[in-house]
Parts: C-alpha cells; sequence; structure tokens
C-alpha cells in the first residue's frame, strides 16, 4: 500500500471526525447548538429546527449553507456561536502527531468548521504546530465541502497539485470532487463505503498512517 502514496507530497485532512475520533463525540455539541441558532433565527421549535438543520446539510453540503440560500442567515455569527464549545472532550494523541510529522511533504487542514475552531481542535489534540496551512469555509468565499467551488477555491489558496495529493476525509460525499481531480481518496470511517471514488478505507488514521511511514 505504502507505495500508491510514494508520489504524495501534500497531505489534506479533513478535521471532525477524522483528525479525532468519532467516538469523542465532539460534534454533538455543535449539531445542538446548530439547533439552537436555527430555533432563534428562525422561530421555530427545536424539532423543526433539527429537520431543518438536517435537510440543509443533506440538500446544501452544510446547515450554514442552507441557512445562507434560504433564510439569508449572516455566516461569521452562526460559526462563532455554534463552535463555542467545551473542547476538553478531546485528548491529545501524541502518536498520532509523531506519524503527521513524519509524513513527507505539506499537510494541510480543510474543514467545513472555521479555522479558529480547526486550531482549537488540534491544540486540544495535541497536533498543533504540525500543520503548515489549515483552511476553513470561510476561505472558500462560505461555500462547502462537497461543493466543486470549494475545492477550487481552497486548493488554489493552497497552491496545490490533486495529482499528487492525497485527502482524508470521514464524509464519503466530500471525496468525489478530489478523486476527479486527481487525487488519491482516503475514507476515514468506521464502516467502508461502496462508493468508486473512495482509493482506500480506514477506520483508523494512526494506523493508517503507521503503514506509510514506518
Amino acid at each position: 500500500m505504502k507505495a500508491d502514496f510514494d508520489h504524495v507530497d501534500t497531505w489534506v485532512f479533513d478535521l471532525d471526525n477524522t483528525l479525532y475520533p468519532p467516538h469523542m463525540r465532539l460534534f454533538d455539541q455543535i449539531e445542538q447548538r446548530m439547533i439552537d441558532y436555527v430555533m432563534r433565527a428562525l422561530g421555530v421549535d427545536r424539532e423543526a429546527a433539527d429537520r431543518l438543520r438536517a435537510d440543509y446539510w443533506k440538500a446544501h453540503g452544510t446547515t450554514l449553507a442552507g441557512l445562507m440560500a434560504e433564510h439569508d442567515v449572516d455566516p461569521e455569527p452562526f460559526m462563532r456561536d455554534v463552535h463555542d464549545i467545551d473542547f476538553s472532550v478531546l485528548s491529545p494523541d501524541l502518536v498520532l502527531r509523531h506519524r503527521i510529522q513524519r509524513l513527507p511533504g505539506e499537510k494541510i487542514i480543510y474543514t467545513n468548521g472555521s479555522a479558529p475552531y480547526a486550531r482549537n481542535v488540534i491544540k486540544a489534540r495535541g497536533l498543533d504546530g504540525i500543520f503548515d496551512k489549515i483552511f476553513g469555509v470561510e476561505h472558500a468565499n462560505y461555500h462547502p465541502k462537497p461543493d466543486a467551488k470549494a475545492f477550487e477555491l481552497v486548493f488554489h489558496l493552497a497552491n496545490l497539485d490533486p495529482k499528487t495529493a492525497v485527502m482524508f476525509e470521514d464524509e464519503d460525499r466530500n471525496l468525489e470532487v478530489p478523486y476527479r481531480l486527481g487525487m488519491k481518496t482516503v475514507h476515514v470511517a468506521p464502516q467502508p463505503s461502496d462508493k468508486p471514488y473512495i482509493t482506500h478505507h480506514t477506520s483508523a488514521l494512526s494506523g493508517f498512517l503507521a503503514q506509510l511511514v514506518n
């Protein structure tokens, strides 16, 4: 398998449920704050707000994108509010840190969250200081993954060549565009996906990286 990555000089990592395992359940806090925000912004009850949160995620890529498209919601207050959470549920992973550091080339984070939020996450995980660039949805003018426009904007800012890059991501739908651009794609999730644009799967990011750096 290591030979599949010999050409790679740029390593792109999603954040949530990728650089920390799903069982830490950090995103649960964000979902609850999203529901609260939708309730306040649209004047609906909790059940309706939760339904809209999920529907907008499916249709628009993120709840925020749906709120912007359907209700002209200002993205910046939304992002500040939903990311005002308790990061103490995350624990440092120094083994993962060591393995990411040993990857040859540039290491990048690209998340549908914000860049300040990403910095808080990696600090809590003991991963701060090892990534060369961090991109949030704000760097894509709030176009979210899996929108092709989002990847175009971020990859341009990152100055990466997709043909020498790989992306690690827990949402399989977010890997279709990178694959079409020529990137290797690694689905990081408990269960494998049957999508044809997934080139590799792992349920444990650190263990997968160990095969590439040892």
